[in-house]
């Protein structure tokens, strides 16, 4: 128990053998009841666990991981990777492609109740800091999309954020059908997801399968771009209990059967990509989440307990 009974503390005496005044026992409980505040303060952080049920022989576990590092990718060598940290997102950015490998970012369920607006007229913009980055007319007649990465719906929470989304190191070119259609509805599903988990770690980009023919797009300039076949994302809700990851790889175009037939284990998107997510996690957590591929008990939206 927290309370500290005077009446149970040992009698102290000095060396002349006197007992010590009240005073002194009050002073020495008031000592260990801070004590044990600052013990229970230091264990009070976010972390990520998994019940029995969920992690067999291990039991339950507890581990603190700072979302920060649950956003690092690890990447093949030779891969073209400047790395940039805006304020809501971290951006790998490829210059050849003139496009993301890779955005990363924490959403939190606080994070999907903001209410900036951007006015129309502000448009997109380079960032004159990224080599490579494109000008905002790159696209222009080409017939595709400037498909956000990281999506201007998720970042209303700050409007230094929201413009930050609009910059083209943001911006990959995508098909119509996918961009207005099951990119969008799968960006609606995660903000959903936010809510329900208190925090998810969302991480997507273009997948260039090699071999495999894909449209070009020149511009103006002479700049080549490639356009993506198909696009990955995977989202981890690490402070659920247990956590839960899925993965999802889209078709650059109409997708037939909408988000429930492109899931897939992130485990799944890593084999497609080459890429390592999630490697901050105990591996025993990693191992098991990245395996994991169960769409309808993630769109169900359940409450889950929630370890912050």
């Amino acid at each position: 128990s927290s309370d500290l009974e005077t009446s149970r503390l040992p009698r102290i005496s000095n060396n002349m053998g006197r007992k010590l005044p009240v005073k002194a026992y009050v002073i020495i409980a008031i000592c260990l009841g801070v004590a044990v505040l600052a013990a229970a303060w230091m264990t009070d952080t976010p972390s990520v666990q998994t019940d029995a049920a969920d992690s067999g022989a291990y039991g339950t576990e507890s581990v603190t991981t700072e979302a920060s590092a649950l956003e690092e990718v690890k990447m093949p060598h030779g891969i073209p990777d400047y790395i940039v940290r805006y304020q809501p997102m971290t951006v790998s950015f490829n210059r050849q492609t003139h496009q993301p490998n890779w955005v990363a970012w924490e959403l939190t369920g606080k994070e999907t109740e903001g209410e900036n607006e951007r006015s129309k007229s502000a448009g997109f913009a380079a960032d004159p800091n990224v080599p490579g980055c494109l000008s905002p007319d790159a696209y222009r007649g080409s017939g595709y999309d400037r498909g956000h990465m990281a999506p201007a719906g998720d970042m209303k929470w700050s409007a230094p954020a929201l413009n930050q989304s609009f910059l083209m190191t943001n911006i990959c070119a995508q098909a119509g059908e996918l961009n207005r259609g099951a990119w969008k509805k799968l960006e609606e599903k995660c903000r959903q997801r936010a809510k329900v988990d208190s925090a998810i770690v969302i991480v997507c980009g273009p997948i260039f399968t090699k071999g495999k023919r894909r449209d070009t797009i020149v511009t103006d300039e002479g700049t080549r771009i490639p356009v993506a076949d198909a696009f990955f994302k995977v989202v981890l809700s690490p402070y659920s209990n247990p956590p839960q990851a899925i993965g999802f790889i889209m078709p650059n175009g109409m997708v037939k059967g909408g988000m429930q037939a492109c899931a897939v284990s992130v485990d799944s998107v890593e084999t497609r990509t080459g890429y390592d997510f999630f490697s901050a996690l105990p591996d025993d957590i990693e191992n098991r989440v990245e395996a994991q591929c169960n769409f309808n008990r993630w769109s169900r939206l359940l409450p889950a307990a929630i370890n912050h």
